[in-house]
């Protein structure tokens, strides 16, 4: 009895072994190795691990195509002999390549901690990291083979009354209607209900730290026209938290005025435009056009907004500066841009025409300069406020613009038309009157230019996966790679087909966790740069911006 379940087992997994490709295992195993190697940011071993499968899974993936395509050419195939043979061959290859590389990943991540103050790692945890991706692995190929039988399932059915090879491609179409329907239908819907149900009850969550200001000047007072418990979570924050009069001129041992902080929250107003007219109501209210400084900021998807921006211009200027905002999504940025990309370029469109429709109605010797600032998915439809076109009779000063997405379409085609001979990463545009580029190291002096009317700086992190994601990693090794890198960048960090992709898409989705300064979280100091740069400020001494950036550094 016995002896027979064995022989049984035994078969089953001759089966098994049988219905693998050698030819998948073996660049699935070079996709895993590839996958240990570094890219923008350091990596757990839960990510590194789960990485590494789905790294796996796209090289066994192309081995598998190309013995359908070898087989589809009628191609000779090796005998059942010389096939187990080559399994076995490529069995070993894979242990091989994979106890290399894995010996070799923690000093691959180590490359990037140390360049971004890290702790240095002692082990990589492969056993862990192999354990996930098997599982990892596991799961996406039932998947696949489960795609398998409903494609062939269909393909045979289909036969009977159609010639084979049409029978397939419709099969194919079947299974990829059928898959994508649960996943997009059902599994991300159900996905996306949930996030929108958490995402809206945390957007509402009135924390106790949060109390209503008494200040009848504040947005969300009893005096104001936007009411405090309809501001959302991050617009209650912003307007809670920030410096007061009382700090600035404690610090500046100058007179400082409080500063404005206008903000309006999703559910202020039904529609954008309503929420804009009603935050420009109320800035005016405040008194927000009187200040000398005037900014129009669009918040991440989430309605947050960088403290890091804005209390750094707001002491540059002796708290002489409105601010003013307007909440668009609840979701967090990535989601906020896969579901609904076009809000965020709405709600900025509607909010910047209402303010520059005043603004330009006001004497322009004491109107205050206008400027316009966003962060990440912010930056994204900042950039789309409006067209140079519209404003080019009476343009607004400046922008400043942080960790701009990869799809901003103007810091795209100033990137892409850059000076020959600047890095990707840092770009210089023709004569650097219109637009500079920098990053933690200031970059803005650039030698022989001058600033024209209007003045655009970016400021970005060539370890910021959210600015250089590229599709295009997927087939050719991107610009940003090409010396010199930044120098937050791994000089480890290599091109590989599909897996740099992943990598990328892996380090997008973990880009807040950097340490500040890098990666996708922009540290004051970098900021109080930028604004002075952007909002021509005059008056302070080397030593007296050196004290303000160690101020923001003792808080962070």
């Amino acid at each position: 009895m016995f002896s027979g379940a064995a022989a049984v087992s035994q078969s089953q997994i001759l089966r098994l072994w049988k219905s693998f490709s050698a030819a998948g295992l073996l660049i699935g195993a070079l996709f895993f190795a590839a996958s240990l190697t570094p890219t923008l940011l350091p990596r757990t071993f839960v990510t590194q691990g789960v990485l590494s499968g789905f790294s796996f899974a796209a090289g066994y993936g192309l081995g598998v195509f190309g013995r359908w395509l070898a087989h589809y050419l009628e191609l000779p195939e090796p005998k059942d002999r010389t096939l187990l043979i080559m399994k076995l061959v490529a069995a070993v290859a894979c242990v091989s390549i994979t106890v290399a590389f894995l010996w070799r990943a923690s000093a691959w991540q180590n490359s990037i901690r140390e360049l971004m103050g890290l702790e240095s790692v002692d082990t990589a945890h492969p056993l862990e990291v192999g354990l996930i991706a098997a599982l990892t692995f596991a799961l996406l190929l039932v998947l696949a083979r489960l795609f398998q039988l409903t494609f062939l399932f269909t393909s045979r059915r289909l036969n009977r009354f159609v010639p084979r090879r049409v029978s397939y491609v419709v099969g194919i179409a079947i299974a990829v209607a059928l898959f994508w329907s649960v996943i997009n239908g059902v599994l991300f819907k159900f996905a996306l209900h949930a996030a929108d149900s958490s995402f809206q009850a945390f957007d509402e969550l009135i924390e106790p730290e949060r109390q209503q200001p008494t200040d009848p000047s504040k947005t969300g007072s009893a005096a104001s026209l936007i009411e405090w418990d309809e501001l959302g979570r991050a617009g209650r924050e912003f307007i809670a938290t920030g410096p007061t009069g009382k700090d600035l001129q404690s610090f500046l041992g100058t007179d400082a005025l409080e500063p404005i902080r206008v903000y309006v929250g999703l559910r202020s107003a039904e529609t954008a435009e309503a929420r804009a007219k009603l935050a420009v109501e109320e800035l005016k209210r405040a008194g927000g056009f009187e200040r000398s400084v005037l900014i129009v900021v669009m918040p991440t998807g989430t309605g947050w907004i960088d403290p890091a921006a804005m209390d750094t211009v707001e002491y540059l200027h002796a708290g002489d500066v409105a601010s003013i905002a307007m909440q668009y999504s609840y979701l967090t940025s990535w989601l906020s841009l896969l579901v609904e990309p076009g809000y965020g370029a709405d709600a900025a469109r509607a909010l910047f025409a209402e303010v520059y429709a005043h603004w330009t109605r006001l004497p322009k010797e004491s109107r205050p300069r206008l400027y316009l600032h966003g962060l990440s998915l912010g930056a994204l439809s900042s950039e789309q406020s409006a067209e140079l076109f519209e404003v080019i009779g009476d343009p607004y000063h400046g922008a400043l613009w942080s960790g701009p997405p990869f799809p901003s379409r103007i810091w795209r085609a100033v990137t892409d038309d850059r000076v020959s001979g600047s890095p990707a990463w840092l770009p210089r545009f023709r004569d650097g009157s219109y637009v500079r580029f920098t990053s933690q190291q200031n970059a803005l002096a650039l030698p022989g230019a001058h600033w024209g009317p209007m003045r655009i700086v970016y400021l970005q992190y060539a370890s910021d996966p959210v600015t250089f994601f590229d599709y295009r990693s997927l087939y050719r090794n991107p610009e940003w790679m090409i010396a010199p890198r930044g120098p937050d960048v791994s000089s480890e960090l290599r091109w590989y087909p599909v897996v740099t992709l992943l990598q990328l898409t892996l380090d997008m989705a973990m880009a807040t966790t950097a340490p500040i300064g890098y990666g996708h979280v922009y540290a004051p100091a970098h900021y109080i740069d930028a604004w002075i740069e952007v909002t021509d400020l005059q008056g302070w001494r080397a030593e007296q911006i050196a004290r303000l950036k160690h101020h923001f550094e003792r808080q962070q």
